[in-house]
């Protein structure tokens, strides 16, 4: 595309961490470069190459999910959203070339937004290139969809994964092999667990209390799902800021900040229209969705892996410091209950993006744990 045309409007669709961002940068880099030869563009050493590494080019524009549903709104009013990036483009670029862009986790866009983007995507303004990195392309309207150039990204090699996070400081090659498997080719992933140490560690609790609680009783599965959220959310906040070690962008785990209007309970405390009800911390509703988000997908990764173990293949398995429990357990997890487990966890996952209440969401998938 460099050395022949850009599009002007481009659509990158694939998995959480597996380099959409990372990927609209280098492109952002390549057409706001200024070395000579075109050839040789992004160069990564002139200043606005530099610019763009930093996040602070004047012609690059970004655009990320926030609040407490963590979408991207039409905005124009008191919150950014498409409105205000459809006018940064209409002004003239600041260094009189191209301008880049960039929409993170377009999937979040509003219904309202994706329609307040149409005009530009369809006739951006000269030079402009918009880039829009989703994970779920059937989230955006077909008239979006329409009006880009498609590309898509999947999972990487678990091998080449080892070999980025060796190039890039993050693993020598014997500490790489674990991150490389539970990132499931997805490098971001891979960056943040090896950058957070620690949070394998809370993963693996995590997969192995999700293992006990099949045999529980209904509240001890209520109760004790509740407890994993807390450390689900305990999960997010390590990886989170991992991505920011290794100078990734946690957009799609952001946190808005807290309030009265969108925050829950901490559970145990009285109410506080009851009587002798006392003020109690709170937690963000994106928080809340995105512990709830990482523990389906714990659960979906164990279910899997007890599915390779069913079919004999061992090999497949990611987590393999979880070996043991997954072939004691896989005798009772015939792939009828593990299909049927599978399709609750992407019912709930989709519930979960379209701002069903987690806690509804964890407690049905806690009665039906273990069916």
């Amino acid at each position: 595309m460099l050395d022949s045309h850009v599009p002007h409007a481009l659509l990158l669709v694939g998995p959480s961490g597996v380099g959409k961002t990372t990927l609209a940068l280098d492109l952002a880099a390549a057409l706001l470069c200024r070395a000579s030869d075109p050839a040789g563009r992004p160069c990564r050493e002139c200043r606005a190459c530099r610019a763009v590494d930093h996040g602070n080019h004047p012609d690059l524009h970004r655009l990320a999910p926030g609040g407490p549903g963590a979408v991207i709104p039409i905005g124009g009013r008191e919150e950014r959203g498409v409105r205000d990036l459809v006018a940064g483009l209409a002004l003239l670029p600041v260094e009189g070339g191209a301008r880049v862009a960039i929409v993170e986790a377009a999937h979040r866009l509003t219904e309202d937004a994706q329609s307040a983007l149409l005009k530009t995507l369809e006739e951006p303004p000269a030079g402009t290139t918009i880039v829009l990195c989703a994970e779920d392309e059937e989230r955006l309207l077909p008239t979006i969809r329409s009006r880009c150039v498609r590309l898509r990204l999947g999972p990487v090699g678990r091998r080449d994964i080892e070999a980025i996070l060796v190039d890039q400081g993050a693993a020598d090659g014997a500490a790489a092999a674990r991150p490389a498997r539970l990132a499931a080719g997805r490098p971001g992933v891979a960056l943040a667990y090896a950058a957070a140490p620690g949070a394998a560690v809370v993963r693996g609790e995590i997969a192995r209390s999700l293992l006990d609680l099949r045999g529980a009783s209904r509240t001890g599965r209520l109760a004790g799902f509740r407890e994993l959220a807390s450390r689900a959310a305990d999960l997010v906040k390590e990886l989170d800021a991992g991505r920011r070690r290794v100078g990734g962008d946690p957009a799609s785990t952001a946190v808005a900040a807290t309030s009265p209007a969108d925050a829950e309970p901490v559970a145990g405390e009285p109410d506080e229209r009851g009587a002798g009800a006392r003020s109690a911390p709170r937690v963000p509703a994106a928080e809340r969705r995105a512990a709830a988000l990482a523990l389906v997908a714990i659960w979906r990764d164990v279910l899997r892996d007890l599915a390779a173990v069913g079919l004999g293949d061992r090999r497949l398995v990611r987590d393999v410091d979880l070996l043991d429990e997954l072939v004691a357990a896989a005798p009772a997890m015939p792939p009828d209950i593990v299909a049927a487990g599978l399709r609750r966890l992407d019912v709930a996952g989709e519930r979960l993006e379209g701002n069903v209440s987690p806690e509804l969401v964890l407690d049905v998938l806690a009665l039906q744990h273990g069916r």
